[in-house]
């Protein structure tokens, strides 16, 4: 999923003002989506809220992998010569992509919030797992927005960057029980092997030269995907330790004058 980008980048060599002013939308454009996502799982954090300066770092931490992910995809890209076969789409998609880039997500996660005391509840594997994979989609979303221009914007806000979030979700969702269980390894193979599924997906019918499978195929995935991102944010509140203590606070808060 990650752009390749051509050409000259329409961010730059402004004109005059109007150029300046879409320059600048462009811009917002690009890190809107981002940003709104990663604001919006903060608040469905409903129990005990993380650092800013942890969910700053991780989001960091998702911009700076995007450095090795190009290389690694460059590389794999460079030395193994595939076709336009079905095989060969899905190896493209899959493994050079998906995998390639949730596997560098979820290494960001894992050194930059994994042995942290303040991650200290399930749910918090889906908190930094969004901020990283924001961080990422963020940069990817410029780069592509400042060669496509505003309709790419409109289109990836919409589709791409919801989607790097729903496969975050799902990482952090096994990432975040991981956390927890003495034999955390499966757990942490499994978020991994999630993300990288739903990202596979996603991408595969992305590049199919079918315009019904690539809306019916990429849309049902992300709309799978969505759905299971919704219902693990909601099992995890539901079950998170500090729910109690945060019911029993609120509901023997003194009341103001």
């Amino acid at each position: 999923m990650f752009g390749r980008p051509t050409g000259r980048p329409k961010f730059n060599h402004p004109t005059g003002w109007s150029q300046k002013i879409m320059e600048l939308t462009l811009l917002a454009l690009s890190v809107a989506p981002g940003i709104a996502i990663a604001v919006y799982v903060y608040f469905r954090d409903k129990y005990e809220k993380e650092p800013l300066t942890l969910l700053l770092k991780t989001f960091g931490a998702g911009v700076l992998v995007v450095v090795p992910t190009v290389i690694t995809e460059q590389f794999l890209f460079g030395t193994f010569i595939l076709d336009d076969s079905l095989g060969s789409v899905a190896v493209r998609n899959f493994l050079f992509v998906g995998f390639t880039e949730e596997f560098w997500k979820f290494a960001a996660l894992y050194l930059a919030a994994f042995a942290r005391p303040d991650f200290n509840e399930p749910f918090d594997g889906i908190m930094y797992a969004v901020m990283v994979s924001m961080g990422f989609a963020t940069t990817e979303n410029i780069l592509y927005v400042a060669n496509g221009g505003f309709h790419v914007a409109v289109a990836r806000m919409f589709t791409a960057v919801p989607a790097h979030a729903t496969f975050a979700v799902l990482m952090g969702y096994f990432v975040g029980l991981a956390k927890f269980r003495h034999r955390n390894a499966p757990y942490l193979v499994t978020g991994l092997t999630m993300a990288v599924i739903f990202h596979g997906a996603y991408d595969f019918f992305l590049s199919l030269d079918n315009a019904l499978l690539i809306a019916f195929g990429a849309i049902s995935s992300l709309l799978t995907g969505l759905f299971l991102a919704f219902r693990a944010m909601r099992i995890l509140n539901e079950h998170s330790p500090f729910r109690y203590s945060t019911i029993i606070r609120r509901t023997h808060a003194p009341e103001e004058p």
